[in-house]
């Protein structure tokens, strides 16, 4: 079976990767497992969640403009800083490059709430603007917790943060889903409002307001737009 991604020139077919066979992912640069598309002639591969990511969604750190999947980096250094967990991405990346707001596709689909074996409590997603104005120290790994990226905090404990990658690495890595096993409804704690990947212009069901989605190639005509306009501010 044969499948068309927008990031790359050649037809992808789906592999069922063996377990031993070490394969990079052409959109996380993370190593594969069980089923990815794959090119063999340019040796580019996806993760199925990577693949299949939707072209933009409205996340609500970020509530002002979509955020809008790009295959690259739009900066001249060819990588971006991630927004959610500060480590640096050369891969896809959902970004506002008017505002420079980038974040890893794994990042910007992080549950809102999450258990861990080493915490009793459930800790929540928390923003870089819901976290406290200064360094602290992850509870589980030790090492520094900036409160310029995410974290995720219990309710129940004073300052108890952990980094994102320290709470989640109990959990599959991709797109990461809803309690409700959704990974498309808005929360108010951190869990983003996807949009399909090109569909037309509709009103909403509920609030009435008319909501613009673009097909894949508009998308990218506003990114490059925009990633032009913020070079000259």
């Amino acid at each position: 079976m044969e499948y068309k991604h927008f990031s790359h020139e050649h037809n992808l077919f789906i592999y069922q990767v063996p377990p031993g066979q070490q394969l990079q992912c052409s959109g996380c640069d993370k190593f594969c497992d069980k089923t990815i598309y794959a090119c063999w002639q340019c040796k580019f591969f996806l993760h199925e969640h990577c693949g299949n990511a939707t072209r933009y969604i409205r996340h609500p750190c970020h509530s002002s403009h979509y955020l809008i999947l790009s295959p690259y980096p739009t900066y001249p250094s060819n990588s971006f800083l991630c927004n959610a967990c500060g480590t640096n991405g050369s891969r896809f990346s959902y970004c506002c490059a008017l505002c420079e707001v980038d974040l890893h596709v794994n990042c910007a689909f992080l549950p809102p709430k999450v258990t861990h074996k080493d915490h009793p409590h459930e800790l929540d997603l928390k923003h870089s603007s819901q976290t406290g104005g200064h360094n602290e120290v992850c509870k589980m790994c030790t090492k520094s917790l900036d409160s310029k990226h995410w974290s995720y905090e219990c309710r129940v404990c004073t300052n108890y943060g952990v980094h994102t990658s320290c709470a989640t690495n109990e959990i599959k890595i991709g797109l990461y889903q809803m309690d409700d096993g959704s990974d498309t409804e808005p929360s108010d704690h951190g869990a983003p409002m996807t949009q399909p990947a090109a569909p037309t212009a509709h009103q909403g069901p509920s609030d009435g307001q008319v909501q613009v989605e673009l097909t894949p190639m508009e998308a990218l005509a506003i990114l490059m737009g925009l990633s032009n306009a913020a070079s000259y501010v």
